[in-house]
C-alpha cells in the first residue's frame, strides 16, 4: 500500500507549474482561424439593431470585401504551401491542410448566414423603409420597358458574349469579375451548336442602377446589372434558345510574387507583377445556387477546383459591389448621424503659425474624433514658409486625391528639399503608389522606395526650418496612414512634437531609409527591425519583475493583431508573475487567455463598431514614460521584417489622456467581444443594473466641441 503524500501545497503548486510548458502548441490559436473569427464579428454587425439600417447593410458589404481578401491572400497562401509541399507546423501545431479544412466548414456556414441576413432580414427591412432592389420578376410594365431600353442602349453595345467552341476556348476571366454561364439550344449563323457560352459583365458599368422615380409609386428603387443581363440574355444570342443563365465569379490568388532581393528596379518589376494579380491561380468559385450540376462541374474543371472551393450563393455573387447603395440614397434617417471632428483649442485660430504652437507644446490628435486637418495645415504652411528648408515623409497609403500630396508637390515646386519614402508594396495600393511616385518625381521631389526586403510601414514626417541662426526640426508621428479618408473612419493617434531627442531620432531613421550605413543609436524611439521587439520584451519582463517584488503591475496593449510567439510567451510569463494584462486586439490573436498556470491574468477583448479600431498603444504601469504609440502590431512581420516606429508620449497630461481612453475601451460592455480560452469570442452585455457603455460613442462625445 503506497505511503500517504507528505508534499505541502506549495510543493504541489511548484510541481504543477513545472509540468506546464508555456511553449506548447495547445496554448496558441492559429492566426488564420483567428482572423476568420474577426470576420465573423464583422458579419454580426449586420444584425446589430442599434445601428441604422443602411449601416447594417454596409457591414454586410464590408464582410464580403473582407472575405474576398481572405481568399485572395490567406486561403491562397495556405493552398500554395500545400501545393508546393511546404507545409510547416506553426507554433499552434496545425498543418496548412488542417487549417484549410477547418476554415472550409466555417466559411461555408458564414456565407450561408451572410445571404440569409441579406434575403430574410435586410432586404425586407429596406423594402418596408421604401428602399427596394427589384428582381426582374418584380418589374411592372413601365420598369420593364425602361429596363429593356436601358439594356439595348447602355449595356448591350458593351457586352461581348463568348460562344465556346474550338475557336473560342474558355476565356481568361479577371479576378472577382461578374460573369454568366449560359446554356443554349440551336445552331448559330455558322452552324455552330456548342450549347454553351460565357458572358462577362462589363466592368466599366456600375452594378446598381436607380430606376427613375416617375416609374415607381414611391420610395427609391434599384435594379442590379445582373438582373438586367439575366432578363435580356436572349437578345445576345439571336435565333437561339437560352435554356439557362447563371451568375458566377472566380476569386484568384492576388498576393504578388515579388522577390525584392532579386530585382534591380523594384518599381519596374512591380508594374509587371500588377498585371498578373488579375489572373492568379483560382482559389474560389461562387455560383448561383440554381446552376445545374453539369455546368458547375464544367466550371470547376476549368479552374482545377474541387467541391471544397465551391460556394453556391442565394443572391448576387458580386455582393460587395452593392456597397454603392448607401451613396445613391438621400436617407439621413437610415445612416449614422453626421459629426464634425473637433480641433484642439490651440489650433482653431485660422491665422496661427503651426510651428509656433508645436514648438511650445506637443499636440496629440485622435482620429476620427478629432480632425486630420492640422496635419494638412502643417504641410501647407511648410510649403509656403520661406524658412522651411526640408521636408521628409514616409507614405504607405494616401488615397487617390490627397491634400497631403498636393502640399508636397507645392513644396517641391517651390524649391524645397522634399524627400519621400514611398512603400510601393502596400497591398492593393501598389498601382496608386507607383503613380504617386511619378508625380512627385516630376515635381522635383526625391523619391525612394525604402529598404529592399523590409516594408516601410512607419508613419513619420520631419520638417526642418531655419529660425534665426539655427535649424529647428518638427516631427509628426502616427499610428495610421496619411490618408484623409481613413482618418474619418479609422481610430488612430497622431503626435506633433518639436522635442529635440525625438526629432533627432526621426532624422536618423530617415538617414537609414534613404542612405546607407550602420544603424545609429537613437535615444527615445524604438524602431523595427532593430530595437522595437527587444524593448517590448524588456518592458514586459520589467513589469513581471515588479509584480514579483509585490508592486502593482499592469500592462495594456491595444493593437490590431498579436501573433508574435516570443511576445506571447513573455506575456504568459508576466501573467504567471502576477501582472494584470489587458489586451485590446481588433483582429488576429494567437494568445489563449484565462488558462490556469499560463494566462489566468490575461483578458483579451475586441472592439468592433462604427469606426475601425486601428490605433496601436502600449501601456506599462512601471515604465517611465508609461505610454508608447506605434505603427506596429505585435506580429513577426512588423517586428522583424518592416520598418516601424514606436514613440513615447512624454507629456504627462497626454499620457493621462490616452490612459483614460484605454480605460473607456476596457469598460465597453455593448460592442466588445471577449476572447475565451477555446478561441471563440463572446459578446459582452451589461450586467443587471450596469450602465451601458459603447466606447466609441463615449469617445465621440468626450472629444466633441
Amino acid at each position: 500500500m503506497p505511503e500517504p503524500s507528505t508534499q505541502t501545497e506549495d510543493q504541489k503548486t511548484t510541481m504543477a507549474e513545472e509540468e506546464i510548458n508555456i511553449n506548447s502548441s495547445e496554448y496558441f490559436i492559429n492566426r488564420h482561424i483567428s482572423l476568420m473569427q474577426f470576420n465573423l464579428r464583422v458579419l454580426e454587425q449586420a444584425l446589430n439593431e442599434d445601428y441604422p439600417l443602411l449601416e447594417r447593410f454596409q457591414f454586410l458589404m464590408i464582410f464580403n470585401s473582407n472575405m474576398d481578401e481572405f481568399f485572395e491572400i490567406r486561403i491562397a497562401g495556405l493552398r500554395r504551401q500545400v501545393s508546393f509541399a511546404r507545409e510547416t507546423l506553426n507554433i499552434d501545431g496545425m498543418r496548412p491542410q488542417d487549417v484549410l479544412q477547418t476554415l472550409s466548414g466555417q466559411i461555408k456556414l458564414a456565407i450561408e448566414k451572410q445571404y440569409y441576413i441579406l434575403n430574410d432580414i435586410l432586404l425586407p427591412t429596406l423594402n418596408r423603409n421604401k428602399v427596394r432592389i427589384l428582381n426582374h420578376q418584380d418589374w411592372n410594365n413601365k420598369i420593364a420597358r425602361w429596363a429593356e431600353n436601358y439594356f439595348r442602349n447602355q449595356v448591350m453595345p458593351i457586352i461581348s458574349p463568348i460562344g465556346l467552341d474550338p475557336a473560342h476556348p474558355f476565356p481568361r476571366l479577371v479576378n472577382k469579375s461578374l460573369n454568366f454561364i449560359v446554356s443554349l439550344e440551336g445552331k448559330d449563323a455558322f452552324g455552330r451548336d456548342s450549347g454553351m457560352a460565357i458572358v462577362p459583365a462589363p466592368s466599366s458599368l456600375p452594378r446598381l442602377f436607380k430606376v427613375p422615380n416617375e416609374l415607381c409609386s414611391d420610395g427609391d428603387n434599384f435594379v442590379l446589372l445582373s438582373s438586367l443581363i439575366d432578363a435580356h440574355i436572349d437578345d445576345l444570342f439571336n435565333g437561339m434558345t437560352t435554356t439557362g443563365c447563371y451568375q458566377f465569379r472566380i476569386t484568384r490568388d492576388a498576393d504578388l510574387d515579388l522577390n525584392a532581393a532579386e530585382v534591380e528596379d523594384i518599381a519596374r518589376a512591380l508594374r509587371g507583377e500588377l498585371h498578373t494579380r488579375r489572373f492568379g491561380s483560382a482559389v474560389r468559385l461562387e455560383v448561383d445556387k440554381n446552376c445545374p450540376d453539369d455546368l458547375v462541374s464544367f466550371l470547376l474543371d476549368q479552374y482545377n477546383l474541387t467541391e471544397d472551393e465551391l460556394y453556391r450563393v442565394d443572391g448576387p455573387v458580386n455582393l460587395g459591389r452593392m456597397v454603392q447603395l448607401k451613396d445613391m440614397l438621400d436617407r439621413p434617417d437610415l445612416i449614422f448621424p453626421p459629426f464634425t471632428p473637433s480641433i484642439p483649442k490651440s489650433l482653431r485660430d485660422k491665422d496661427i503659425n503651426m510651428f509656433d504652437i508645436v514648438h511650445k507644446e506637443d499636440i496629440l490628435l485622435k482620429y476620427p474624433f478629432q480632425s486630420f486637418t492640422p496635419i494638412i495645415d502643417l504641410l501647407r504652411q511648410a510649403a509656403k514658409d520661406p524658412c522651411v528648408l526640408s521636408i521628409k515623409m514616409t507614405l504607405y497609403r494616401t488615397g487617390a486625391s490627397s491634400e497631403i500630396v498636393d502640399a508636397l508637390l507645392e513644396s517641391a515646386r517651390a524649391g524645397k528639399e522634399v524627400t519621400v519614402v514611398i512603400e510601393l508594396r502596400a497591398r492593393f495600393d501598389e498601382e496608386a503608389n507607383l503613380q504617386l511616385a511619378t508625380h512627385l518625381q516630376e515635381a522635383g521631389a526625391v523619391v525612394t522606395y525604402g529598404v529592399v526586403g523590409y516594408k516601410t510601414h512607419a508613419k513619420a514626417l520631419l520638417i526642418v526650418r531655419r529660425e534665426g541662426n539655427q535649424l529647428r526640426r518638427y516631427v509628426h508621428l502616427g499610428t495610421g496612414n496619411y490618408h484623409s479618408g481613413n482618418a474619418r473612419v479609422y481610430t488612430d493617434y497622431s503626435l506633433l512634437t518639436a522635442d529635440p531627442d525625438l526629432c533627432s531620432d526621426v532624422h536618423k531613421i530617415f538617414q537609414q531609409l534613404t542612405g546607407m550605413g550602420k544603424a545609429e543609436r537613437i535615444k527615445k524611439l524604438f524602431s523595427a527591425p532593430f530595437t522595437l521587439k527587444k524593448n517590448l520584451l524588456r518592458l514586459i519582463a520589467a513589469e513581471a519583475d515588479a509584480a514579483r517584488d509585490g508592486k502593482e503591475a499592469h500592462i495594456i496593449i491595444k493593437v490590431n493583431a498579436m501573433t508574435e510567439p516570443k511576445v506571447i510567451i513573455a506575456l504568459y510569463e508576466a501573467s504567471n508573475a502576477g501582472v494584470k494584462i489587458d489586451l485590446i486586439l481588433r483582429g488576429m490573436c494567437c494568445l489563449r487567455p484565462g488558462i490556469p498556470g499560463v494566462s489566468e491574468n490575461i483578458r483579451v477583448r475586441s472592439i468592433v463598431g462604427r469606426f475601425l479600431e486601428h490605433s496601436r498603444v502600449y501601456y506599462f504601469h512601471n515604465a517611465s514614460p508609461h505610454i508608447f504609440c506605434s505603427s506596429a502590431d505585435v506580429m513577426e512581420r512588423n517586428l522583424m521584417h518592416r520598418v516601424e516606429i514606436c514613440f513615447p508620449i512624454l507629456n504627462a497630461r497626454l499620457q493621462a489622456r490616452i490612459r483614460n481612453d484605454l480605460q473607456i475601451y476596457l469598460m465597453d460592455n455593448a460592442q466588445s467581444w471577449e476572447l475565451q480560452s477555446d478561441g471563440n469570442y463572446l459578446l459582452n452585455t451589461p450586467e443587471e443594473g450596469q450602465e451601458r457603455c459603447v466606447a466609441q460613442m463615449e469617445l465621440l462625445e468626450k472629444m466633441a466641441d
